[in-house]
């Protein structure tokens, strides 16, 4: 049987998943932003936590950690390079490393830049990829610990994943990183089409992601730094892709 994800809104503009393996009844929650609303998530569809994958160090994703852990006796899975600063953890990963929830298997995929030790999980066979603050939707996190030159190679990683990918994010900033895609991408008609499509989506309350690895590819910015006809449009025709990614990022910064 198929993974099933719960996806629920938490904090102020979080995300928290859920990810179930029907044929064990094993349950990850991918980070902990906050113990009640991973507890209501549960309570929703009946799921028995068995496992935390954490991400990356930020208290926006490790909060709830340690009430979780103590209730329901779960295991915690975190980032080697960055478990001294994670409660609770039980296991490292790191580069290539596989992670099983129940019978599902993800690889972990090193994405520095937000953290110098952020991690990614795809589930390969399910085409799920949980990526913290790495990759959002029409956008990227900021590069806060790393270089831009980390975070440029940890999103072409990404962006190297299948097309068909869903990809789960640790933030709702669709609507704003849109708003910012254009001023560099404007003539983008996908970016126009999906600009339409998230705002439909959030006047009906509904979430923007997932959103896949090819939609990304095709509207992204921050994965489109290579892309000649973008370098151009900012006045960087010609240079290296790592540095009309830095130009792109440093704008956002600003916007």
């Amino acid at each position: 049987m198929a993974a099933q994800t719960r996806l629920f809104p938490c904090r102020s503009d979080n995300y928290g998943v859920l990810l179930h393996d029907p044929e064990t009844g094993a349950t990850a929650a991918i980070d902990a932003p906050e113990a009640a609303a991973v507890e209501k998530a549960l309570a929703q569809t009946g799921w028995k936590l068995t496992d935390i994958l954490v991400t990356h160090h930020h208290a926006d994703h490790t909060d709830g950690i340690m009430a979780l852990k103590d209730k329901y006796k779960c295991r915690v899975v975190a980032p080697a390079a960055e478990a001294a600063k994670i409660p609770g953890v039980d296991e490292t990963v790191q580069e290539g490393s596989k992670v099983k929830v129940g019978n599902l298997t993800g690889n972990v995929i090193e994405t520095p830049g937000h953290t110098l030790g952020h991690i990614a999980y795809w589930f390969h066979a399910d085409n799920l990829a949980f990526v913290g603050d790495t990759l959002f939707s029409i956008g990227c996190g900021r590069v806060i610990e790393g270089t831009m030159d980390q975070m440029w190679t940890s999103l072409k990683k990404l962006r190297d994943l299948p097309n068909e990918t869903l990809i789960y994010c640790g933030h709702e900033y669709t609507a704003a990183n849109i708003k910012f895609a254009l001023s560099v991408d404007k003539d983008n008609a996908v970016l126009v089409a999906r600009e339409a499509q998230a705002r439909q989506q959030l006047a009906a309350g509904e979430p923007t992601i997932p959103t896949t690895i090819g939609d990304e590819k095709l509207a992204n910015p921050f994965l489109r730094a290579d892309v000649a006809d973008l370098a151009c449009d900012i006045g960087m025709a010609g240079k290296p892709a790592n540095e009309v990614f830095a130009e792109i990022r440093e704008r956002k910064n600003k916007f």
